[in-house]
């Protein structure tokens, strides 16, 4: 039994651990503090959109009273017309749950708000994601229009293809053809989904800055290598409502 155990254990101390496959894309040992974005999709009725934007902007504090609104957008292009996208910030899922049940008791953002606004509203999606480690929501240095563009990855999360995805959205920044207004990776809904937020002077800023970067060898280099993990991508072009802290 002594040599059985001693030869176990020089067997055991003899192997080599696998090491840890890891990303610095990865959202997971990542949000210590519980940070996260939900990102909330509306299909408005044909013809309702200036009604609710107007409903929106006029009790807007009505909500935000209880969580930090990011921004606020109309859908401009990209996919179905008659839509409203929007970015809600928690400090982690008890301050959601805290939040939902503080604005189920709140009979004025009820009656003025959500009652007026969901006789609108043909269809609701929401995400929860995170902002990924190596970057932040920046504020742009003027009104302008932003880009919102999903990425579908392949299954394998970041520790696959997290850095060839960082490698290519630092190429387009590094070399000043868009700037970056935040990185997020979905946590629930679909999974393997990266989202990127751009934004710019105008479309057809966006238009040149993109026609440019397609010619530069080194974007070019960046995304061929992170485009061997992707499944599919879309995008939206956004407008900045009014009261959308985001311009």
């Amino acid at each position: 039994m002594l040599v059985l155990r001693s030869a176990l254990t020089r067997a055991l101390a003899s192997r080599t651990l696998e090491p840890q496959v890891c990303s610095s894309f990865a959202t997971g040992p990542r949000q210590y503090d519980g940070t996260f974005y939900e990102f909330r999709t509306y299909y408005l009725k044909p013809s309702k959109m200036n009604e609710f934007l107007e409903n929106f902007k006029k009790n807007a504090h009505l909500r935000t009273a209880h969580s930090e609104l990011v921004g606020f957008w109309s859908v401009e292009f990209g996919g179905r017309m008659n839509k409203v996208f929007h970015i809600w910030k928690y400090d982690n899922f008890a301050h959601r749950t805290e939040v939902r049940k503080a604005l189920a008791k709140d009979k004025e953002w009820q009656e003025q708000f959500l009652i007026p606004n969901l006789a609108l509203i043909d269809k609701q999606e929401s995400e929860i994601t995170y902002l990924v480690p190596w970057c932040k929501i920046e504020k742009p240095p003027k009104e302008g229009v932003y880009e919102l563009a999903t990425f579908q990855m392949k299954p394998g999360g970041p520790a696959l293809w997290g850095d060839a995805f960082k490698r290519a959205v630092h190429a387009h920044v590094n070399l000043g053809y868009t700037k970056l207004a935040g990185v997020f990776h979905t946590e629930y809904g679909a999974l393997n989904r990266v989202h990127v937020l751009w934004w710019n002077e105008s479309a057809d800023s966006r238009a040149a800055g993109r026609h440019k970067s397609h010619e530069d060898p080194r974007v070019v280099a960046a995304v061929r290598e992170s485009v061997n993990y992707l499944v599919s991508q879309q995008n939206m072009l956004l407008i900045p409502t009014s009261f959308s802290p985001l311009k």
